[in-house]
Formats: structure tokens, sequence, C-alpha cells
């Protein structure tokens, strides 16, 4: 029993040390880890409101907001008016957003290899398979906050050219 009360310590501090290592090999990129979350669960669920992203990402929304506007500004997201919602904005990956996924997802790859060393295929598959219960588990008790992503992390960015134009404040 005792060793069970240790699961939310254990899920936590491994967390926290697989971000640590992440930004360890991610040094280089010149993002931060923030940045680099929100590019990632981006490419999972393109189109997110910034309410929504601020949920997947465990990030206040209003420090999402200034990194929201920082990449803007260097052109990797675009904000665009929700359809069903002119209040609200949905968010979208740009083409010049893609080169930097992938090398997130580079030092992503190495990051969890590391992790898993000494882990067979089968041991890995699962620790993520009993993983996902127990979120799944987790997700029916706290419905919508859950990342249930359906996008490629891979996908390619979105252009702007190709993108529908935002509608210009009146």
């Amino acid at each position: 029993m005792q060793t069970l009360r240790t699961f939310g310590f254990l899920v936590k501090d491994v967390s926290r040390l697989f971000a640590r290592n992440f930004e360890r090999h991610a040094a280089g990129l010149g993002f931060t880890i923030e940045q680099c979350r929100v590019l990632a669960h981006l490419a999972r669920n393109e189109g997110v409101s910034q309410a929504r992203l601020a949920v997947l990402t465990d990030t206040d929304p209003m420090t999402l907001g200034r990194v929201l506007l920082r990449m803007e500004e260097a052109g990797l997201v675009e904000r665009r008016i929700d359809p069903k919602d002119a209040r609200a904005h949905c968010l979208f990956l740009c083409e010049p957003a893609a080169p930097i996924l992938d090398r997130i997802w580079a030092h992503s790859d190495a990051t969890r290899e590391e992790a898993f060393a000494g882990l067979t295929a089968a041991d890995k598959n699962q620790l993520l398979a009993l993983m996902q219960r127990v979120r799944d588990n987790l997700d029916a008790l706290v419905p919508g906050v859950a990342d249930r992503g359906q996008g490629m992390p891979r996908a390619k960015a979105r252009t702007k050219a190709a993108a529908p134009r935002r509608r210009k404040a009146a």
C-alpha cells in the first residue's frame, strides 16, 4: 500500500526529470521549454483555442498570451477568429514552425530513448498502455482536460498564404 501512495510523486518526478533532460538536449534550439510545448501541442491540436491550449500546456493564460505574442511576431503561429465565436481565437502553426518542430521531435526522441534505457520494446509498450489507461480513468473523472490530439506530430505546418485571413477589428 505504501508504494501506491508514491504514485503521484513518481509521476510528477518523472515529468520534471524528463522536462529537465529535454531542456538539456534542446538548449541549442533558442526556444524556451514553454515555446516548445506550445509548438508540440499545436502540432497535435491545430485550430485549438487559446484557452484550451492553456489547459493542455498547463500554463497560466496570461503567460501563454505573452508566449503566443512573441511566437506570432516571429511568424511561427497565427491567431484566427473562431468562426463559431468572434470573441475567441483559434491557433494555427505557420510554415516556419515546421523545421523547428522537426528539431523539437528529434530532441524529444533522444530524451525518450534515454529515459527508456534498459526497457524492452514490450516494456515500453506496456508502460505506455498502462499510462494511457490511467490517463483515461482520470479524464473520465475530470473530462476535457486530457490531450486527445489527433494530429500527426510531424505534420507539415500550414502556410500563412494558404490560410484564411483573420478579420480586422472594427
